[in-house]
């Protein structure tokens, strides 16, 4: 009797963080304690977007909200600790999606997430020693860029009556964080997007910046920014009600949902990077000093305070597995479905059946253009077919073409920061897959490490959490107690041979002998615009 009341009183003395982490898929509330250890999970799947028109891709603001509430509710349902026990929350949110609201917070338009292509039109150069600077370094093509995809110009260009109405323009964490706490506020963590943002110094760009020049965006309406770990404001009466999250506990600032992913994943430092195989994948190291991997291309804002997150991008990245799935794979959801079973597990056994390499089935993931390498008339491409390739085949093609692209980003990080990179942590729901875990540690020849959680992205929220509220005394104590390394899958010799001649002399080849090609089918069909 006696062990069992200690353990009792030692239950009611804990105590439990709340992360919020609202992706393009789903929308999570999960609970963990400060040892890292996920407690409950509610978890809500997201409509991810509408198009009104080809190439588009928006959201209703408050269907957010709305899902939001049913994650915590689904929570409170599939746990019992005492919820006077959560001492504090913090959100994490997908980059880039942005949402103008009245005074009051409504939402004057539906929210244009990161995904969206549509683009602003561009007149006139920027003006004075920045419009000179830009000439002389033959910078004019990236600024016009970043010009016309700014979603605040579209809008104050087609929509002009709505962006005369706006009196905040906020990206989904800022209008989150409103909706529970009532304040314009948001993390510097979160500002990743094409905003007045100065990325070197973290904090909105001083009243000369070219980006007030380049922007439709006033001063006044942005969002009041504090750096991660601080506090943002305390839930709401009204968040209280729709949400069941107790009323009056601190909510703290955090970062977008790649920064808090790399930092759930425990990669602090240039020798370690974080794969995040989600919907776009991406290759990441965090930084003290800031540093463009790609020259004018900022590093973005980490969810350690005054720290940089360097990453290489493939757009669209693990969009592409659930394409296949989409497309492909109905059998597999189906068998998954009936058994019991994570569609992942079937979807490996395709992956075994196919030996490392695809019988010479090469895909460049390019489904979505860039900016410089890819440029803007990339595509992707699909090399190699034969009569022996099944869709096994292909969808083997596709893991490999990801790790492909991303151990190539491996390698301009490593050039541009002269820092070798010794350890692969891999995240996101990629990282469900022990095929997909097995042929990056081959493509890579390093073992590749899988954190102990897979809600990596809302531990790193809720290590943010815990040292807001001084429940670990700083980041570096938060990050040893809450992180660990759970499986790790090692190279295997022979697949690494195949996979670095296959590399070398077919993958890194490809983009310069399509590009021209590229063009052309740019130039007769006018896509990608």
């Amino acid at each position: 009797m006696p062990i069992e009341e200690s353990s009792m009183d030692n239950d009611k003395n804990k105590r439990y963080v709340l992360a919020i982490d609202n992706g393009t898929q789903s929308v999570r509330a999960l609970l963990f304690d400060l040892q890292g250890n996920l407690l409950g999970k509610g978890k809500v799947e997201l409509q991810a977007y509408t198009s009104p028109h080809p190439g588009w891709a928006e959201q209703d603001p408050d269907y957010y909200w709305a899902k939001l509430g049913e994650a915590c509710q689904l929570l409170w349902q599939q746990t019992d600790i005492d919820r006077s026990q959560i001492v504090g929350v913090s959100l994490t949110t997908q980059r880039g999606t942005v949402i103008n609201v009245d005074a009051q917070g409504k939402a004057l338009r539906p929210a244009i997430l990161w995904l969206d292509q549509r683009q602003a039109e561009v007149e006139g150069g920027i003006k004075g020693p920045w419009g000179w600077l830009f000439k002389l370094v033959g910078a004019q093509g990236t600024v016009d860029y970043f010009r016309a995809q700014a979603e605040a110009n579209w809008i104050a260009q087609h929509q002009p009556e709505v962006w005369a109405a706006t009196d905040k323009f906020l990206l989904l964490s800022g209008f989150l964080t409103h909706r529970l706490c009532g304040r314009f506020v948001d993390s510097v963590g979160c500002c990743v997007g094409y905003l007045p943002f100065d990325f070197k110094r973290l904090r909105w760009a001083a009243p000369k910046d070219w980006k007030w020049q380049a922007l439709a965006v006033r001063p006044e309406q942005l969002p009041t920014l504090l750096k991660p770990g601080e506090t943002l404001g305390h839930i709401s009466a009204e968040a209280s009600r729709a949400t069941g999250i107790p009323e009056g506990i601190a909510l703290i600032a955090a970062g977008a949902d790649k920064a808090c992913e790399v930092l759930g994943a425990g990669v602090v430092d240039p020798s370690t990077v974080c794969l995040s195989y989600g919907t776009t994948a991406t290759i990441t190291t965090t930084r003290s000093r800031y540093l463009e991997i790609v020259p004018l291309i900022p590093p973005y804002p980490a969810s350690i305070p005054d720290q940089y997150n360097c990453e290489v991008m493939i757009y669209r990245g693990y969009w592409m597995v659930s394409w296949f799935k989409h497309e492909f794979g109905l059998r597999e959801m189906q068998q998954a479905k009936e058994q019991g079973l994570e569609p992942e597990q079937l979807f490996d056994e395709l992956v075994n059946a196919v030996p490392p390499g695809s019988m010479g089935l090469m895909l460049q993931p390019y489904w979505s253009p860039g900016i410089r390498e890819p440029g803007v008339e990339a595509k992707g491409a699909m090399i190699g077919f034969g009569d022996v390739h099944t869709r096994a085949h292909i969808y083997r093609a596709i893991l490999e073409g990801l790790a492909y692209a991303l151990r190539q980003g491996k390698e301009k990080l490593e050039k541009r920061s002269k820092q070798s990179i010794t350890r692969l942590r891999v995240a996101g729901g990629g990282s469900q897959s022990d095929a997909a875990m097995q042929l990056t540690a081959d493509i890579f020849g390093l073992p590749a490490e899988r954190p102990h959680v897979y809600e990596a992205s809302g531990l790193g929220a809720a290590i943010c959490c815990a040292v807001g509220l001084g429940l670990h005394p700083d980041f570096s104590t938060a990050i040893a107690a809450m992180t660990r390394v759970g499986a790790v899958f090692k190279p295997q010799p022979e697949a690494q041979q195949v996979y670095e001649r296959l590399y070398s002399e077919v993958y890194l080849r490809m983009y310069r002998r399509l590009k021209p090609l590229y063009q052309s089918i740019r130039q007769i069909t006018g896509y990608p615009a």
